[in-house]
């Protein structure tokens, strides 16, 4: 029997993890690139345990080379694709006007994809037969993610989660085990409860199109010190906190968990990873928690329900490997019920992009710890001030910072649409803050246009052998 991962800080994991990354650690300590912290006691993995010792090790040398030395060049090429889709599409719709185009409208008749992640693929009336062609569709930091793609397809046709250690074949469980990499499909429409936290290991994507795909009412899907992993178009809602316990966490191993958080998704010590098309809602914790210097994550199309704090990007204000977190949030809808982080962010460089925030009670945008933040081309729409010692039209937040310190802070607001008295507070200079090549940032469509680029927000309902 395998010694058990369980999650607690020893000194023990902090020796052998400084000896093995020596070499990596000395490579990130560059000008422009930085590092990974070396306070690795808080891994939550059991230092005895040779299997997540091995993993740790990887996933954090996996992390320093999916780090971007020029994030502005990521920004850029998306929003150059972003430009590139809108034009094709004002092409298609020609006998419409640009404020239709503009607005929140369903396209009725032809396939019409608004944005270039779904112009990718959406309007192939072959794409069930050609679903691995989405790997090709990712833009942002997340650009890089293959998911499955080199895998076979694996079809889960049992809903159940009754076996923890051994996984009954035909279970998403028994799939996201397995060591091969795999493209993940569904034989139909089902609910899938999990027992506990789903530990998915690296080079999976788990596809829910063409079925109503909902795991709810029980514990969180888990991404801990993996890379390559894609899930796109499922409903994530109603998580709890799992109790914890022996669960396998890959073919060849098991141990034991603590209790998980009740995250939707946890992502944590992970690179390479891409959301796409998640309807989440009502979750014990955060709806998408990136943590632990996680790196090169895109976060697009989902759509963001009934919930306090919705996502957060580094948890600790000591986790200085936070630095190399780089994440694009891009064409997503914050709806009805939010409170508060979408997202806060620490240290890292976030890519906020052609998003609806139609709700928030709190603030929209928040962080701590220096973190940047290029705020472009989104829709805010402030709630209303029903009391004046309760007003959230600001839609950034400074998290327990004085205004001395975080006035350095690189927080850039560019063409984002303010509404209902909403207010962006910039902080920081571009030209001085940023020690990378590229200097100036090629514009996003403007936040008028996002009712259009959002439409299709969450889970779809497509049906083989038509366009989605």
């Amino acid at each position: 029997m395998t010694s058990s991962p369980a999650f607690f800080p020893l000194l023990l994991l902090f020796l052998l993890l400084l000896i093995n990354v020596s070499t990596a650690d000395t490579e990130m300590k560059s000008s422009t690139t930085p590092t990974t912290s070396s306070d690795t006691t808080k891994l939550h993995i059991n230092s005895l345990d040779k299997t997540w010792r091995v993993r740790a090790k990887s996933a954090l040398k996996e992390a320093e080379k999916s780090y971007h030395p020029d994030p502005l060049e990521v920004v850029n090429h998306l929003n150059s694709n972003v430009h590139k889709a809108v034009d094709e599409v004002e092409v298609v719709t020609a006998n419409q006007t640009r404020r239709e185009l503009r607005g929140k409208k369903k396209h009725k008749g032809k396939c019409v994809a608004t944005n270039p992640i779904d112009q990718c693929w959406r309007c192939r009336p072959n794409w069930a037969k050609e679903r691995k062609r989405l790997a090709e569709c990712v833009l942002g930091f997340g650009r890089n993610t293959i998911g499955g793609v080199n895998g076979k397809f694996y079809v889960v046709t049992d809903g159940s989660d009754d076996d923890l250690m051994n996984p009954k074949p035909g279970t998403l469980r028994h799939a996201v085990t397995r060591r091969e990499p795999l493209w993940i499909i569904f034989s139909r429409s089902m609910i899938i409860r999990l027992s506990e936290e789903l530990i998915v290991t690296s080079y999976k994507t788990i596809d829910g199109r063409g079925h109503q795909i909902r795991v709810m009412n029980g514990a969180q899907i888990t991404l801990q010190f993996v890379q390559h992993v894609i899930i796109t178009n499922i409903h994530v809602q109603d998580i709890n906190a799992g109790k914890g316990g022996m669960i396998r966490d890959s073919i060849d191993h098991f141990g034991m968990r603590d209790q998980s958080d009740g995250d939707g998704i946890s992502i944590y010590g992970s690179s390479n990873v891409w959301v796409d098309h998640v309807s989440m809602a009502n979750c014990l914790d955060g709806l998408i928690d990136a943590i632990y210097y996680s790196t090169a994550i895109t976060i697009s199309n989902c759509h963001f329900t009934k919930h306090l704090e919705v996502l957060l990007l580094g948890a600790h204000n000591g986790d200085d490997g936070d630095k190399i977190m780089q994440v694009t949030i891009a064409f997503n809808h914050f709806g009805r019920g939010l409170d508060q982080r979408m997202p806060r962010g620490r240290f890292g460089f976030f890519h906020i992009v052609n998003n609806d925030y139609t709700h928030w009670e709190m603030y929209a945008i928040g962080g701590s710890q220096d973190p940047t933040f290029i705020s472009q081309g989104n829709r805010f729409n402030a709630p209303k001030v029903t009391d004046p010692e309760h007003n959230a039209t600001e839609v950034t937040k400074r998290e327990y910072t004085p205004e001395s310190e975080w006035k350095s802070w690189l927080w850039k607001s560019e063409g984002d649409l303010l509404l209902n008295h909403a207010f962006f507070v910039e902080s920081g200079d571009l030209e001085t803050l940023l020690p990378y090549t590229t200097k100036e940032l090629i514009e996003a469509k403007p936040g008028s246009f996002v009712g259009a680029l959002t439409m299709d927000a969450g889970a779809l309902e497509c049906i083989e052998d038509k366009p989605c």
